[in-house]
């Protein structure tokens, strides 16, 4: 078996961090410039496309034999790119570099995952590669300087031209002495198996009701322009959408000082008596502005390719402290709920940009269109969409990893795990726990806390899950978390028993055994990677890079490691403790669960055409009646699990012709 690493440096007109890879590589005048390649080590080679040069007939047979496998850093790219021009390459020819770094906890970006894995300067990405890409890979605005050209070519700066090649053949020897230094760390064949399968999916890609999405863009950019006229008229300002303006203004109407204009900030003001007409009117157009953004809706305008599909929806293992899942474009795991009724009518209203008619039905047109942004995602003709989702999978997956026996069985048979936690925590039958019953208000505290406390959580996770807007007083709030925890001692055995497992590996290294689990210390001297891993029970480990232990505010051992901050995306040290540590391995094994299901679904000619956390969308023929085809797909959803067959899964979903939350 040979192995062949690939780096392709290429041009189209379409912006690829807007629209994705899939319409990038559609556009017509998409072309491959560079195409750099090393054969099982060998010293890099680049062929020059651009300037004439061929790819030679052995490296043409080799892009489709079973004999090469393929390379690549972010390889769907690759993959895709090489598609255009080849046809349907095999996916299982293929290995992912990037992918490979995210399993075992590093970043996604070239440069970025060398600088953590301390690659030596002559391994390094070039830092010029920037503004090359900028120069050769996009096109450029027309001037009298360039001749009116709206494209660089490589005879209009040589030197450039040069050093982007090099830049090239730089790109290949830090993806390959990436993989070096993470061979001793292997993606195991089944979770390679399920990239193969994401690639799939992800160029499958899913419908859009374009007509629909045009409609919403018109509404939405109309409804924004009357509400701008509305406010300007009222205030007098230059731009009443500028925070600092109407903040000023306000303060002048009301006579105080407001430190903001945000959601809640606003909505406590509209609730304050003694406010003149014209500020309360104020007020409730900032807070339709607020609602008024039509980002999802031009992303999917920008994201749809020719055939009115949008693809690379899915980032596989984008959250690589768990292997989940992360969003690209669109953001579909990040969609506004949908509460609008009835749905068909509203799409049908905004597909024929019948303002009034909306608004008569429905009330704000800003929020409605909110509300709609699922329902762009269709089947297209003659075809349905099958939606299943776990059921309280990460509750599920958290009672049966403690062996919280009480909660198992309230999975195995009834299901209502908020009634059953309230009858835990202040020991009153389940029965009770019924609508018109006094004892339904209990039901209340015992979501938030199913919600807010598994992880280690206590007052401050109810209040950011919202305990106190759903009406539970602030000093109940301490109770709360105390029933909860000795209500399930299993669980807050769980995470103590986690950190002080931690702990001792990352201070004694060697290994320790925790409900299932494996955590250890794993070395690679000649590489000098140094891990704290946790083995799940499907097999597939969780990498924490650098583990280290300090102290904390309260003078305890305090685990750290290093990893990607999410708000300063820099790399850096991450502190972590017992409770964070059980729900990055309960999210884990939740994702497990999925990849499983969506490998049943694939196998059984059920294609995905994403999925979101804990559910999936399939896009089909219709073979049988709705009840049916739903059974089917959520049978396979439920199928006992080989490494998990005690864990009791359930799942439900619909039927229909656009995508929605029940």
């Amino acid at each position: 078996m040979h192995h062949l690493s690939i780096d392709l440096e290429t041009f189209s007109s379409v912006p690829i961090a807007k629209a994705g890879a899939q319409k990038y590589i559609s556009s017509p005048d998409f072309a491959i410039l560079l195409f750099g390649y090393s054969l099982d080590g060998a010293p890099v080679q680049v062929i020059d496309i651009a300037t004439g040069e061929h790819l030679p007939p052995w490296l043409v047979q080799a892009l489709t034999s079973p004999d090469y496998i393929k390379h690549a850093y972010n390889a769907p790219f690759e993959w895709g790119c090489l598609s255009k021009f080849l046809g349907w390459l095999p996916p299982e020819q293929w290995r992912c570099t990037m992918f490979h770094g995210l399993y075992c906890g590093y970043t996604a970006g070239l440069d970025a995952t060398g600088k953590a894995l301390g690659l030596a300067e002559d391994k390094r990405k070039l830092n010029t590669g920037k503004a090359l890409i900028r120069y050769f890979c996009t096109p450029c605005a027309p001037s009298k300087a360039n001749g009116g050209r709206t494209r660089n070519l490589p005879q209009h700066d040589p030197a450039k031209w040069q050093l982007f090649k090099e830049y090239n053949a730089q790109d290949m020897v830090t993806e390959m002495e990436i993989e070096r230094r993470l061979s001793a760390f292997p993606v195991p064949d089944w979770v390679q198996r399920q990239w193969e399968i994401d690639l799939i999916i992800n160029a499958r890609g899913v419908a859009v009701d374009m007509d629909f999405v045009q409609g919403a863009l018109y509404l939405g950019d109309t409804v924004r322009k009357s509400l701008m006229q509305e406010a300007t008229a009222l205030s007098k300002l230059d731009n009443p959408n500028s925070v600092g303006q109407l903040t000023r203004w306000l303060e002048e109407e009301m006579g105080e000082e407001l430190g903001d204009l945000r959601k809640d900030t606003v909505a406590r003001l509209l609730n304050k008596d003694g406010n003149s007409p014209h500020v309360r009117r104020m007020l409730e157009i900032r807070q339709e502005l607020g609602k008024t953004s039509t980002k999802k809706y031009d992303a999917i305008e920008a994201a749809v390719c020719p055939d009115g599909r949008v693809r690379g929806l899915l980032q596989f293992y984008g959250a690589n402290r768990t292997g989940r899942w992360a969003g690209r474009l669109v953001q579909v795991q990040n969609l506004p709920r949908t509460y609008t009724e009835p749905l068909a009518l509203a799409r049908e209203l905004v597909r024929d940009r019948k303002l009034d008619a909306l608004k008569a039905i429905y009330g704000s047109v800003p929020d409605t269109l909110s509300q709609l942004i699922r329902t762009a995602f269709v089947a297209p003709e003659g075809h349905v969409l099958i939606d299943a989702d776990f059921s309280a999978i990460e509750a599920r997956v958290i009672s049966w990893l403690a062996g919280e026996q009480w909660r198992l069985e309230v999975f195995r048979t009834h299901g209502k795990i908020y009634e059953a936690s309230a009858s835990q925590m202040f020991g009153v039958p389940i029965e009770l726990i019924k609508k018109g019953n006094p004892e339904y208000s209990l039901r209340q505290k015992g979501k938030v806390a199913e919600l807010a406390l598994g992880y280690q959580g206590s007052t401050g996770a109810l209040i950011n899950m919202g305990a106190l807007d759903m009406g539970i007083p602030e000093e109940d709030l301490p109770d709360i978390v105390t029933r909860w925890r000795e209500a399930n001692k299993r669980i807050r055995d769980l995470w103590y028993s986690m950190d002080n497992a931690a702990v001792q590996v990352i201070t004694e290294g060697g290994s320790v055994g925790l409900n299932g689990l494996l955590l250890s210390r794993e070395f690679d001297y000649n590489q000098g990677v140094d891990c704290f891993t946790i083995l799940l029970p499907s097999g597939r480990k969780l990498y924490y890079v650098s583990p280290s232990i300090g102290q904390n505010e309260w003078g305890r051992p305090s685990i750290a490691y290093m990893g990607m901050d999410q708000k300063t995306k820099r790399w850096k040290q991450i502190e972590t403790y017992g409770g964070k540590l059980v729900e990055n391995v309960v999210q884990a094994i939740a994702r497990d669960a999925l990849a499983g299901a969506i490998d049943r679904l694939e196998a059984a000619g059920l294609p995905v055409v994403f999925h979101i956390h804990d559910e999936v969308v399939v896009d089909i023929k219709p073979w049988a009646d709705d009840d049916t085809m739903l059974a089917t797909v959520c049978e396979i959803m439920r199928q006992p699990i080989p490494w998990a067959p005690d864990l009791p899964l359930n799942a439900d979903g619909w039927v229909g012709k656009f995508f929605r939350k029940d």
